[in-house]
Formats: C-alpha cells, sequence, structure tokens
C-alpha cells in the first residue's frame, strides 16, 4: 500500500511540475483571475501550453475558438499562430467576451487579429467556410460535443487538428461505474472519434484532458 501511495503522490507531483513548466505573464494572470470573478473555469497554463504548441505546428493561420471565456485560452492560440493569423472566437456572453477584447488587445493583438462572435455555437458554426481552418479548439458544455466535433470535421482542412476540452470529465472518464449524462457523453465522443477513419487522435492529459485529432 505505501508503494501505491509513493506512486499516486509522484505522479501527482510530476502533474503538478508539467502544469507550471511553461509560465503565464501577468496578461494570462489577469484573464485567469477574471475567469475565475465570473465563475468561468479557463485552461490550465498546461493545456494553454498545448494548444499554443498545436497552433504552431500547424502554423495556423484560421484557427475556430467555441467558448472564448476571458480569453485564457485565446491569448493561448493566438501566441502560437502566425503573425498574420485570425481568430474566430465564439461565445454567447457578451460580457465574457468584452473582457476578452480587452485581454486580447492588452496581450498586444491588433483589433484585426480576432473575429468576436456573440451567439450560440451550434447557430454560428454554419456559417463558417468549409475546409477553410487550421485548428478548431471546442472548450464548451458536454452535451455539445458531438455536434462541435461534427462541425469540425467540415471546418477544418485535411491536415487540420480539432483540439477537445475537458475530455477526462473531471477524473471520471476511466471510471466504468460513472453513467452520468456528462461523463457518458465525453466517453461516446472520444470513443466515436477514436474509431472514425476521418481522425488521428490521441488524448493529453494535460489540464481538464484534451483531445486533439487530425483530420485525415
Amino acid at each position: 500500500m505505501a508503494t501505491v501511495a509513493g506512486s499516486g503522490s509522484s505522479t501527482a507531483q510530476a502533474q503538478q511540475f508539467a502544469e507550471s513548466y511553461v509560465t503565464e505573464d501577468l496578461v494570462l494572470r489577469t484573464a485567469r483571475s477574471l475567469a475565475r470573478e465570473v465563475g468561468l473555469d479557463a485552461v490550465t497554463p498546461g493545456a494553454g501550453a498545448a494548444l499554443r504548441l498545436l497552433a504552431a505546428a500547424g502554423n495556423a493561420r484560421a484557427v475556430v475558438e467555441i467558448g472564448t471565456g476571458t480569453g485564457v485560452s485565446g491569448v493561448w492560440l493566438l501566441r502560437g499562430m502566425r503573425a498574420d493569423g485570425v481568430l474566430t472566437t465564439i461565445d454567447v456572453e457578451v460580457e465574457h467576451q468584452r473582457i476578452a477584447r480587452r485581454i486580447f488587445a492588452e496581450a498586444g493583438f491588433a483589433a484585426g487579429r480576432t473575429r468576436i462572435i456573440t451567439g450560440r455555437a451550434l447557430d454560428v458554426l454554419p456559417r463558417l467556410a468549409d475546409g477553410a481552418y487550421d485548428l478548431v479548439f471546442v472548450d464548451a458544455e458536454a452535451t455539445g460535443f458531438h455536434a462541435c466535433v461534427e462541425a469540425a470535421l467540415r471546418l477544418l482542412r485535411p491536415g487540420g487538428v480539432l483540439a477537445l476540452n475537458g475530455v477526462l470529465a473531471g477524473g471520471r472518464i476511466g471510471d466504468p461505474a460513472a453513467r452520468d449524462a456528462e461523463t457518458v457523453t465525453v466517453r461516446e465522443t472520444i470513443k466515436a472519434v477514436r474509431e472514425s477513419e476521418h481522425w488521428i487522435p490521441a488524448l493529453l492529459p494535460v489540464g481538464h484532458g484534451v483531445l486533439a485529432a487530425v483530420k485525415c
């Protein structure tokens, strides 16, 4: 038992180290603090760093973000994108987007680098062009995961990347006894992506879990 406990402790310490490996500057810390104030759970620094990596590796010029929040994930994405890249970010909360707009400006991004759209993602996404995007990041309620994945398949160019946040379902994803609606939805979505011929996926155990998948 002592060995198991020690192993668990070491794993937790390693995860904490991984999360703190890439530090956040004042702009990101401010955006994170504002997210807490309005009751949002922003992507962790580890997940943010992974998003920046995915954007940079794909030389992303056009990115869609579902869930603007207060701009934490948006800043990470923009910092990985090309200097001429545009982030299209969608959220239903005007006030959150007002904060994000200010954060993007404080991070040094010109207004033209972001296209901020207020509305339900599933109403907005059909208006976006097919095959025109390099990366689609989904940070939304689990109930919309399946529809967002289907939309991403249409929006992404071949070789484009889908990133789905929150796929560890609060740690319940690997528990067969967890049968709540959210966990079941997440489990079914990531299974469908894994078994689809359209995606090459990997589950990244950073933050709340990020499923990354390249469109074939």
